[in-house]
């Protein structure tokens, strides 16, 4: 293998052809020095932002009502009606997504997309009945009776195990 290498070298111009690299024409004529490296160097730190002048800021979020005076009902054909769900939700409107008419692979995909809505708003989603979910923003407040099969719900639809 290394006679190939050396051969491929030698024909790429990389190599010389008698083997030596010259080394015999260098002499040692430099004087090493002792340079002093601090092993401890402390730079100044430079503050990115003075001191209080730019403070984070959440961002805003919709006022609550005091009386909650509006709930969206959706009745979404196809994933592409998620648009409607997305921008009341985000309005800070609770909404009743019925997916009873759409097919098993859209209700998936658009209960898939809730879910990653509330996420990100810090909501709540709450399964109604079959295909019927209820999304909450963070400031509305939702009961429910108690379940009479503590594992019932958790067989339901969007169970993926």
């Amino acid at each position: 293998m290394a006679g190939a290498l050396r051969k491929t070298m030698l024909y790429l111009g990389l190599a010389d052809e008698r083997g030596d690299h010259g080394t015999d024409d260098y002499t040692d004529e430099y004087q090493e020095l002792e340079t002093a490296v601090p092993h401890e160097y402390e730079a100044q730190v430079t503050p990115i932002r003075a001191n209080g002048s730019h403070a984070l800021v959440p961002a805003p979020t919709p006022a609550p009502d005091p009386e909650l005076r509006r709930i969206t009902t959706v009745h979404p054909r196809s994933y592409n009606d998620a648009r409607k769900i997305g921008e009341a939700f985000r309005e800070g409107t609770p909404v009743i997504m019925n997916l009873s008419d759409m097919d098993d692979s859209d209700a998936k995909r658009l209960v898939d997309f809730s879910a990653g809505l509330i996420f990100g708003l810090h909501g709540a989603i709450e399964r109604v009945t079959n295909k019927v979910f209820l999304l909450s923003p963070a400031h509305v407040e939702v009961t429910a009776e108690e379940q009479a099969v503590p594992g019932e719900m958790r067989a339901g639809f969007y169970n993926q195990s």
